[in-house]
């Protein structure tokens, strides 16, 4: 296939959407910040069966870190990324630099609440969601796709940024993209390449542990004693767990005492050794 056209600047970014636009081409995003895995790629094939192309945004943003996550390290792939994403057929790779996303005096962020306040990543990274909801903000206005697709593997982020377009009246649909694993159960993640061999080992519990919480669910048991059952069973293969958490799929919020298992998502963060790692899944 061929290579993908590389965009570096919003004025070639709006240069080429102004000419597929005048072709009647429908546009399909998938915001990423690179070093790009299968997870990312199911995202582009995703989003070409519902538009007519694949604009992949490629940017490592600054404003979801938080002071003591570095930002300088996060793994940054670029030319290996192009390639795969011609292996997929992208058209179109939107590659910005920081200045152009936030030029000098940029004053202006987006706080979302709602799901972003729903006491799960937030509660561990309180600055992380107005980072997210400001740049995909910035990417929607900047692309104007019809459609954008984002993984379900961040829930937590796919319902803020779900809230963000329809408040703010962005005319983009928003879709979730299902969570791709490996083999053994971990969900993919530009993160795993951080995990020692014995860790790599031990990190699909988590996939376990929360197959056995949707079970449960299932089977009736109390929520807070699967979360509690989920939290010491996590713990005694060596994580440290930030939370398990059942919550309402639509608005993370608590469940509704009798909530049926289908209206429910199970989310979890711990670290095993250095790495922090999320996954989720619905309980029905």
């Amino acid at each position: 296939m061929p290579d993908p056209v590389i965009l570096d600047s919003i004025a070639a970014l709006r240069m080429w959407r102004e000419e597929r636009r005048a072709a009647g081409r429908r546009i399909g995003l998938v915001p990423t910040m690179g070093a790009l895995h299968a997870g990312h790629l199911s995202l582009v094939s995703g989003v070409k069966r519902v538009a007519d192309e694949a604009l992949v945004s490629i940017f490592v943003n600054p404003t979801q870190f938080a002071p003591n996550e570095d930002f300088s390290k996060y793994p940054r792939t670029f030319n290996r990324d192009v390639e795969l994403l011609s292996e997929v057929g992208a058209e179109a790779v939107f590659a910005p630099r920081v200045l152009d996303m936030y030029p000098e005096g940029f004053a202006t962020a987006i706080e979302p609440g709602g799901p972003a306040k729903a006491g799960l990543e937030d509660a561990f990274r309180p600055t992380h969601f107005a980072g997210v909801a400001t740049v995909v903000t910035k990417l929607l206005l900047q692309c104007l796709p019809e459609v954008a697709i984002f993984g379900e593997k961040d829930f937590q982020q796919l319902a803020v940024i779900r809230h963000v377009a329809r408040d703010l009246d962005i005319p983009v649909e928003i879709l979730g993209g299902a969570t791709v694993r490996e083999a053994d159960g971990l969900a993919m993640s530009s993160r795993n390449v951080y995990l020692s061999k014995a860790e790599r080992g031990i990190a699909p519990v988590l996939h376990q542990v929360l197959l056995g919480a949707a079970e449960a669910i299932r089977g009736g048991t109390r929520l807070d004693v699967i979360e509690g059952g989920a939290l010491r069973e996590l713990s005694s293969h060596g994580f440290i767990t930030d939370y398990v958490a059942i919550r309402d799929a639509a608005t993370l919020g608590r469940p509704e005492p009798g909530a049926r298992p289908e209206s429910l998502r199970i989310l979890v963060a711990a670290k095993l050794g250095a790495t922090r790692l999320i996954d989720n899944i619905a309980a029905g």
